[in-house]
């Protein structure tokens, strides 16, 4: 989480993840404009770089080798990283729309979105076509096309359709690599087929003929047929059908045709050209709209260029300066595309050709200058120096305008008590703009003026009730209010109970007014977001201004006194289930030092976010004894807690224990969350501490949870079907981690098989 005393005063959005972006990234965090809140809103959280893509797919490098980690280099550039697909802008209020989170607020939005191929009114493409863009959609559909091969018999047929540089990259690679394979597996590389059509009077139509004439010479060694001057129309189940009536017979089909934009961006009224990109000046700035930039695919220049990653690498350090002087008042930068560049293309095994204006060559000592320079460029920004924080940040000279300075001039002398609190008009407009959900045991909620809330309690029924509240661990207000609910309600479904009512509190950030409401709303409207399918309403709440965001919620519950589940309820011949996989509190120890991998992060916090509510009635079913929710004290923290009160001792099985992808990474490289020393003094609670203890699972243990899942003790008799019915509700790390059995003579409760 990114904390600053510097007042937020300017907005940056960056949409996408795309090559310019990155370097944009980069030089923040290299040098920060104090004032400006970025934020960075991708569908992917690790951006492959395409230079890489083709050496990926022959099997030369692993996934992390050619993706850019965003997780890390956002935190690195002190930037807010929201893992969201933008639908559309609303540039009359400079809002950026992306699914069902509230719209992103911003001055300044840049675009680097990248693009897709071109396969507009062309009939079964995106049901039977593999289509090279998206990329990380590629490379999904890409594995399991290789399984597909392997488990085929007889002649494979793969028409690649594209016959620029990027199809014919991806004919040599992907042959390459499925002939490896085959060949692996002791099977004939020669039942593939490959054809290459391109509606052009040949491949690499846009380079010199020298290298046209050397990849003809190789397609042909290669026995790639290629098919020119012809254009797909269709592509069915088994076939392409192309414009003069004939048909291929096709097992796979790769699309690798010219760039198209996506939709959204003529929808949204940006100025574009007649393929739909936008139209930028020299600075890179829209023609249309002054405060939106665009760089890379999505870009179009005065001058055109192909769409090609070159360009998009080339525009990073220019969008990077204009980005910071339209922030600060200061003079844009001309962007100046090369007319000329070395183009290296790779032949699938690892020897590439080489085009520079009207000269080429070829070599394996080519493949790997190409390597070198690919993997240079990766380093930048997978390798990240340690940066140390700024004591005293000031605004960058020229980000606040007068209005801004005097806004900002009262924060020196910002109350405490009650004068702290977040004025009465921002609150009032944020309440405004929420979903107001009622219940009519909530007689009194946060529309009343009175000063408490009125909450009935039906007959038969008792309240339950506890309080969560914690410092942000994410740059994402709106996931964070999300899972700042969520892991509240856990108390009330580890007893068994129905949310009724939440009170909320929170301490937002000291801001330019608009900036606090809108941290404010995005805080709550996450909350809701997850309150609601859960029956809860908000019935109201305090919120205050503070040097950092802090959110908790008390929650009501209602349940019948006779059906609670209490931490004594454990039985001897209980199977122990645990409903969710651990490991939040190192990964988040580890992304706070941009030490985990953007997906881990990403993983964990989709974890969390999956509410605990269906967990709780199936366990219910299948008459569960004693059940916790897992969070700050883990697992042994709880277990004890339970053991105890129930007089009975536990095994715990961990090799069973299911794991948050890096968890184990993460803790063998020693990186734990602060409360983990003190978790650890339990481990006396352990028999056989000494020996247990060198188990690589074993610090897991001890791991505190956030939004953790349910603990809970069920029949061994119920606990298979118990465990399958979790997973087919969801619940798909759900596993049974150990039993209880009689107390013994050993002071310790807990023994690990």
């Amino acid at each position: 989480m990114n904390s600053t005393s510097t007042p937020i005063v300017k907005d940056l959005v960056l949409v996408g993840g795309g090559h310019a972006h990155v370097t944009v990234l980069k030089r923040l965090g290299m040098k920060p404009v104090p004032g400006l809140r970025v934020t960075l809103i991708t569908r992917d959280i690790h951006t492959p770089y395409s230079g890489m893509l083709p050496g990926y797919v022959a099997g030369h490098y692993d996934y992390d080798a050619c993706h850019i980690d965003l997780g890390p280099l956002t935190r690195f550039a002190g930037a807010r990283l929201y893992h969201a697909t933008v639908e559309r802008l609303d540039l009359n209020n400079q809002q950026v729309i992306a699914g069902d989170r509230p719209p992103i607020a911003y001055d300044l939005l840049s675009i680097n979105t990248g693009s897709r191929p071109n396969s507009i009114d062309i009939p079964g493409v995106d049901e039977f076509a593999l289509a090279a863009k998206p990329i990380d959609r590629f490379l999904g559909r890409w594995h399991a096309l290789i399984e597909r091969v392997r488990a085929s018999e007889g002649s494979f047929r793969v028409v690649i359709v594209g016959g620029g540089a990027g199809g014919v990259e991806l004919a040599l690679s992907t042959q390459y690599r499925l002939q490896q394979t085959l060949l692996q597996a002791g099977d004939d590389p020669g039942r593939l087929h490959y054809s290459l059509v391109t509606q052009s009077d040949g491949i690499m139509f846009m380079h010199n003929p020298g290298v046209r004439q050397r990849f003809e010479r190789i397609f042909a060694a290669r026995n790639i047929t290629i098919k020119t001057r012809q254009q797909v129309c269709e592509v069915r189940a088994g076939e392409v059908v192309l414009d003069d009536g004939s048909s291929l017979p096709a097992d796979a089909v790769i699309w690798v045709t010219t760039a198209a934009a996506p939709p959204w961006l003529t929808a949204s009224g940006l100025e574009v050209d007649d393929t739909g990109f936008v139209r930028v000046d020299t600075s890179l700035r829209s023609l249309s709209h002054e405060q939106v930039f665009a760089a890379g695919d999505i870009a179009s220049l005065p001058d055109p260029r192909p769409k090609s990653g070159v360009f998009a690498v080339r525009q990073g350090p220019v969008l990077a300066h204009n980005l910071r002087a339209a922030a600060t008042g200061k003079r844009l930068r001309r962007y100046r595309p090369q007319k000329n560049f070395l183009g290296l293309v790779s032949t699938g095994n690892q020897y590439a050709i080489a085009s520079h204006g009207n000269r080429s060559w070829e070599s394996d000592q080519l493949w790997k200058l190409k390597n070198w320079i690919d993997l240079r460029f990766m380093n930048r920004f997978n390798q990240l120096p340690e940066m140390e924080p700024q004591q005293a940040p000031q605004l960058a000279s020229g980000i606040a305008d007068a209005a801004a300075i005097k806004e900002l001039s009262t924060m020196a002398m910002r109350c405490g008590g009650c004068g702290a609190k977040v004025g009465a008009t921002v609150l009032s407009r944020v309440m405004q703009r929420l979903p107001d959900e009622r219940r009519d045991d909530v007689l009194i909620g946060r529309t009343g003026a009175d000063d408490c809330a009125m909450l009935a309690v039906p007959s038969g029924k008792v309240m339950v009730q506890s309080v969560d509240y914690f410092r942000a661990f994410i740059d994402d207000t709106y996931t964070f209010g999300a899972i700042a609910a969520n892991h509240a309600l856990g108390d009330l479904y580890a007893m068994g109970a129905e949310p009724q009512s939440v009170l909320a509190i929170a301490t937002v950030p000291y801001g330019r007014e608009r900036v606090v409401e809108e941290t404010l709303h995005d805080l709550l409207a996450g909350a809701l977001h997850t309150l609601k399918p859960s029956g809860a309403v908000l019935a109201g709440g305090h919120s205050s201004e503070g040097m950092e965001l802090a959110f908790g919620l008390t929650v009501n519950g209602l349940i019948d006194p006779a059906t609670v589940w209490r931490k004594s309820g454990l039985k001897p011949g209980n199977a122990l289930i645990l409903t969710k996989a651990i490991g939040t509190g190192t990964l988040f120890a580890a992304d706070m030092r941009g030490k985990a991998k953007g997906r881990w992060v990403d993983a964990a916090i989709q974890s969390m976010l999956v509410s605990s509510q269906g967990a709780a009635q199936c366990l219910q079913h299948f008459e569960a004894t004693a059940c916790t929710d897992l969070t700050g004290f883990g697992i042994v923290g709880h277990l004890i807690e339970m053991t105890r009160a129930s007089g009975v001792d536990a095994v715990l099985q961990l090799d069973t224990l299911p794991l948050l992808d890096g968890a184990l990474d993460t803790v063998a490289a020693g990186i734990l969350s602060s409360l983990q020393p003190q978790n650890l003094r339990l481990r006396r609670a352990i028999q056989d501490i000494e020996a247990k203890a060198l188990h690589p699972v074993f610090p897991l243990l001890f791991d505190p949870q956030t939004a953790g899942g349910l603990l809970a003790g069920v029949p061994q008799e119920n606990a298979t079907a118990c465990v399958n019915a979790l997973k087919e509700m969801g619940y798909g790390a759900s596993c049974m981690i150990g039993y209880i059995e009689e107390p013994s003579d050993q002071q310790a409760p807990i023994r690990i098989e």
